[in-house]
């Protein structure tokens, strides 16, 4: 986690109005779809002012929901499955959420993977325009509209040699080194193909989920599968950043699609460098996915007074605003001091030390779920953040802020790594296409 992991409040770059209604349309992942869908069947009401696609600041870790929506509206959202990036990237953030892992069965390779992925994007091209998975739908989300689902698929570093496809395995997909906080269960980290699910209604995401599920037959087997939430679009009175388990406003640093640099830093670009060691074509306008089940230790950090959590943060609890004053968009100041000349941030406050000018610069969208697993024997509970992290190169994202973070980070005490998997995430299908097709059949 961090200040940077910690993502801040988004305002969306483009809305659109109910069918037929005026409206600037998302350029990417957003359409007036023309096909009867599920959605128009139940004519859901109030549908004005949707927030679709790409938006003016990337989603992190509880990002701040969409501008509040009358709750017969939620369902009416859609976002587009066709586009340069793949969806649920710099979708807002949803409500609901879940990651699962495949491997390939036995005897599955490059023809039973791209047969897979071909039937993976037609259910979700299907289901995030509101229609039925196809023949087997089981009728779980009948009575809902799209309710902005997003479906994201990525692959493994193994997925390279279970498909013979080892010369296209890009460098950046090379392992993440150890770090001293990780206490890594291997059977729920890493994976051939990983699927990332959101939704703002939680039977959609499930149908979603149980739609991939079924469609992998018996070319793959589920390795993991975690679920997540995050505050509903709606739930507070106005448009805020939204705040983790550990009751901490929680995403001020993210880098915003507005920036000048943020495809740059998030994107893999169109054209590679001509050193094929450095990047693959077929990843051109892809990403690349850190993820990491973070256990937070809340039993341990609620008997932290506010003002120690606050220090171990560098940030105001009440409103997320820096210890140094001002509100939650104010710059840090890092040289500040007290009257006794202490620094009013610590010096291992985890929002000074995540910090991009703290780190060469290094950037992240954060775009994670919070999760609750139930509470073991002694009734501490298990929950934390289903950390999620996009960059177009995690040796120059995340791995050097999770260096610094291991070297000194306050909050380091209250949290666990307990699983980690690296994916590469392919750009988006164009309409015609499936997700990942550019390595499968190029």
């Amino acid at each position: 986690m961090a200040d940077q992991s910690i993502p801040e409040a988004r305002t969306p770059e483009a809305t659109r109005v109910a069918p037929g209604g005026p409206g600037p349309l998302d350029s990417e992942n957003t359409s007036t779809r023309q096909g009867v869908s599920r959605r128009r069947l139940l004519g859901t009401a109030g549908a004005t002012g949707l927030v679709l696609g790409a938006v003016g600041g990337a989603a992190g870790y509880a990002a701040a929901p969409s501008p509040a929506t009358p709750l017969t509206s939620l369902g009416d959202e859609e976002v587009m499955f066709h586009g340069k990036h793949q969806p649920g990237i710099t979708t807002p953030m949803q409500a609901c959420g879940h990651l699962v892992a495949f491997d390939l069965a036995a005897g599955a390779g490059r023809r039973e993977a791209a047969a897979l992925l071909r039937r993976w994007s037609e259910t979700a091209r299907r289901l995030m325009a509101g229609e039925p998975a196809g023949a087997r739908d089981t009728g779980v989300a009948r009575d809902a509209g799209p309710s902005s689902l997003t479906v994201t698929f990525g692959f493994g570093h193994s997925f390279f040699g279970r498909t013979g496809l080892d010369k296209h395995r890009p460098v950046a997909l090379d392992p993440l080194p150890d770090f001293s906080s990780d206490h890594l269960d291997k059977n729920r980290s890493n994976g051939d193909l990983w699927v990332q699910i959101g939704a703002d209604d939680a039977l959609v995401a499930f149908h979603a989920l149980r739609a991939i599920q079924q469609d992998a037959g018996s070319a793959a087997r589920v390795r993991w599968q975690m679920n997540g939430f995050n505050r509903s679009p709606g739930a507070t009175a106005h448009p805020m950043t939204a705040r983790n388990l550990m009751g901490q406003v929680d995403g001020t640093r993210n880098p915003k699609p507005a920036d000048a640099d943020f495809d740059q830093r998030i994107f893999v670009p169109e054209r590679p460098e001509k050193d094929e060691k450095t990047e693959q074509a077929w990843m051109a306008n892809g990403s690349y996915a850190v993820v990491r089940r973070i256990r937070m230790l809340l039993d341990d950090w609620e008997k932290l007074s506010a003002k120690a959590q606050e220090d171990v943060i560098g940030r105001r609890k009440s409103d997320g605003a820096p210890l140094s004053g001002g509100s939650e968009t104010t710059e840090m100041d890092l040289e500040k001091t007290d009257q006794a000349g202490n620094l009013i941030v610590p010096i291992n406050a985890h929002a000074r030390i995540t910090r991009p000018d703290q780190n060469g610069g290094a950037a992240m969208v954060r775009r994670p779920f919070s999760y609750h697993d139930g509470f073991d024997a002694d009734g501490v509970p298990d929950a934390g953040l289903l950390f999620i992290c996009w960059q177009a190169d995690p040796l120059r994202g995340f791995v050097p802020v999770q260096r610094k973070l291991d070297r000194g980070d306050a909050l380091s005490r209250f949290i666990r790594h307990e699983a980690s998997g690296l994916f590469a995430v392919p750009g988006g299908a164009a309409e015609g296409e499936y997700v990942g097709q550019r390595l499968l059949e190029g």
